[in-house]
């Protein structure tokens, strides 16, 4: 017989060490010549990211040792930060953003000399960043978006396209940097090259917009010197999110674009700009998301017409269009979720996929005979996954019947149950963002605590993608309103249908995740405990320049423009209400964290100081916004197990006991 033990209390194979080992996915995939090559996680080596190339044969291998860290800082969250060609000489040349200094190296890693840099540094403000690189072998350069600070100020900073070259003449002279097209907007995408070379397309916009409010697609001729003439706008528009724009191989332009109400692939000929784009697959589901960060790929073309694109409505699909039909065929097999990467390579596609029962691993789908197989980063189960959770895709009804979206993970352990009258313990969590999105994979977070008998609702709330504009819209002008609302209902549901106790139900959350927990302990009494990781928590002080560029005007549409609606503010904002705070929280923040500063947190930490509200701060040198490294992870995964053992009632000696102080 299973023994009885109460719930929170269950032994469990899952510990911290093993989730930080597994934290992360690949990312960034590309093809170079006929091997497949991505950025991958390192936890254990100070959270740096590394490039693994999987050479024909099958093999992985990464290559570059540390300290090299492959991640670029472009509008603080990044973006692509390596492209690779294949030299005529034979051989792959890669061209790669090395975080610490921020400089472009080209590394040749069939021969013995290490990276050698291609671009300048530069100490002022935030320095220069790139991102989005192509490399142009006939050109002798690489193509790819600069970041340059003007000042010492976050909004000091220009963002332009440039053409690097090669031979490394610009690596310390900013001025053999050639800039390809004028400055028109303070957010750009790389360019992309026409099929013929006469062209290039990117994406831009401007604030106060987000790239998922609107954006405009920019179309150029490329001239004899090099630089970029005629820069128009044909696509796009304030009301229309464009995240992505590729040449098809007959020299028409492909986009995403959500004028629909849905983010659709649409087809424009530049030839005849008097007709409009055509919608190649109409359908109220997704086919983009938001571009948190510089070069993302949800679509590509191939060859022969065809087009390998994710979509879908909450999970994704790898499907295979033909843009004449309409047709759109989804690739077989497990996966529940493919990630914003997708690259060809012939007749193949290769995508990073994962399910509830596997991580991100590398996918390749032969168009040609429709058969998939796993080709990188295999999943391979670091636990029996008997101890996975059995997630349940729920759809609630919060304040004015609307819909909200999310994902319930039971607590689940093979070698225990629960005395029959107890109802378990339940955490809501409330992703970041927040125009972002939760999906339906195996997280090894989740089965930390569902392992140990404390249940776990992810909620996609009001604001999220992946269910068209109007659900994205709901939280305009709404943030601390909706999100904390929909959360809420998702845990009062599950308390009155006896699947959660509602004694003993908890919020948690990062970035803005960490603002709707916050506002959550100061709007509601549903939470017996909270925890708050590197939080927006400050909404004057975040508007007030207390942040980076790309954000800096967000609240605009989440809070409402502060010379309009200053008292929203500041009632809002968790920093104002902590006299209402009674349920108690740790605070997890990372100290170099530059999009939510530890100032916000350190003044929200003085308010509540005196007032009998027990709290945690722990704070993580050398950490910023998400944490990379495998020792601060496992810290902060305990410390939060250790404030929902003391605030549920259940023991867990297995954990350093978090010290609580009024």
């Amino acid at each position: 017989m299973v023994p009885t033990a109460a719930y929170g209390t269950w032994p469990s194979p899952i510990d911290a060490r093993l989730t930080a080992a597994h934290d992360g996915r690949p990312e960034y995939l590309d093809a170079v010549g006929d091997e497949l090559w991505w950025t991958a996680p390192r936890p254990a080596e100070g959270g740096r990211r590394t490039l693994v190339r999987r050479r024909t044969d099958g093999t992985e291998e990464s290559v570059l040792p540390e300290p090299w860290n492959v991640r670029s800082r472009v509008i603080e969250y990044g973006g692509r930060p390596w492209a690779g060609a294949v030299r005529p000489a034979g051989g792959p040349l890669i061209v790669f953003s090395h975080f610490p200094d921020q400089r472009l190296y080209a590394h040749e890693p069939d021969g013995d000399a290490p990276p050698r840099p291609l671009t300048p540094v530069s100490g002022l403000g935030g320095g220069r960043r790139w991102a989005d690189p192509v490399i142009h072998l006939d050109r002798g350069e690489v193509w790819c978006v600069l970041e340059e600070f003007t000042g010492e100020g976050p909004g000091d900073v220009r963002r332009v396209l440039v053409a690097v070259p090669l031979d490394g003449s610009a690596a310390d002279d900013r001025g053999a940097v050639l800039e390809l097209a004028a400055e028109r907007h303070r957010f750009v995408t790389g360019p992309r090259l026409s099929p013929d070379g006469r062209r290039a397309a990117w994406i831009g916009w401007d604030h106060p917009r987000m790239p998922w409010d609107g954006t405009e697609v920019l179309l150029a001729d490329v001239g004899e010197d090099g630089a970029f003439h005629d820069v128009r706008t044909v696509l796009g528009g304030p009301e229309e999110s464009i995240p992505q724009v590729e040449w098809a191989p007959d020299g028409r332009l492909l986009y995403v674009g959500d004028r629909s109400g849905w983010w659709n692939l649409h087809r424009y000929d530049p030839a005849r700009p008097d007709e409009p784009p055509v919608a190649l697959c109409p359908r109220e589901e997704e086919f983009g998301g938001p571009l948190w960060r510089i070069g993302l790929s949800w679509f590509r073309p191939l060859a022969d017409g065809l087009i390998a694109a994710v979509h879908g409505k909450g999970a994704t699909a790898l499907g295979i269009l033909d843009p004449e039909s309409g047709e759109l065929v989804d690739a077989a097999g497990p996966w529940t979720e493919w990630d914003a990467y997708i690259a060809v390579h012939g007749t193949r596609v290769v995508g990073v996929a994962a399910s509830p029962r596997s991580a991100y691993e590398i996918v390749e789908l032969d168009t040609r005979t429709g058969r998939t197989r796993v080709v990188g980063r295999a999943h391979d189960d670091p636990v029996d996954p008997v101890y996975y959770p059995e997630p349940q895709i729920r759809t609630f009804t919060g304040p004015d019947n609307r819909e909200i979206h999310a994902h319930v993970h039971p607590p689940h352990n093979p070698d225990r149950v629960a005395p029959g009258d107890e109802l378990p313990p339940f955490v809501i969590w409330a992703h970041g963002g927040p125009t972002g999105h939760v999906p339906l994979v195996l997280n090894l977070d989740i089965a930390y605590f569902t392992s140990r008998g404390i249940g776990v609702a992810v909620v996609n709330y009001g604001g999220s993608t992946g269910y068209g504009r109007a659900y994205r819209n709901r939280l305009r002008e709404q943030w601390g309103v909706v999100d904390v609302e929909d959360c809420a209902a998702v845990a009062e549901a599950l308390a009155a249908e006896g699947t959660a106790d509602p004694a003993r139900l908890a919020i948690r959350g990062g970035s803005a995740g960490g603002w709707t927990t916050a506002a959550s302990l100061v709007a509601t009494d549903v939470y017996a405990c909270g925890t708050i990781v590197y939080p927006v928590i400050d909404l004057e002080g975040w508007a007030g320049g207390g942040t980076h560029d790309f954000e800096s005007r967000y609240l605009d549409t989440l809070i409402g423009p502060y010379d309009e609606v200053p008292a929203r503010y500041r009632e809002r904002s968790p920093a104002s209400g902590v006299n209402r705070i009674r349920a108690p929280f740790v605070l997890l923040q990372g100290l170099d964290d530059v999009i939510c500063p530890p100032a916000q947190s350190e003044r929200f930490l003085a308010r509540i100081a005196g007032r009998g509200v027990p709290h945690a701060y722990l704070a993580f040198p050398g950490e910023g916004h998400g944490f990379r490294r495998a020792d601060t992870m496992v810290r902060a995964l305990e410390a939060e197990l250790s404030l929902y053992a003391q605030v549920f009632g259940v023991e867990r000696p297995d954990v350093p006991r978090l010290e609580l102080k009024p």
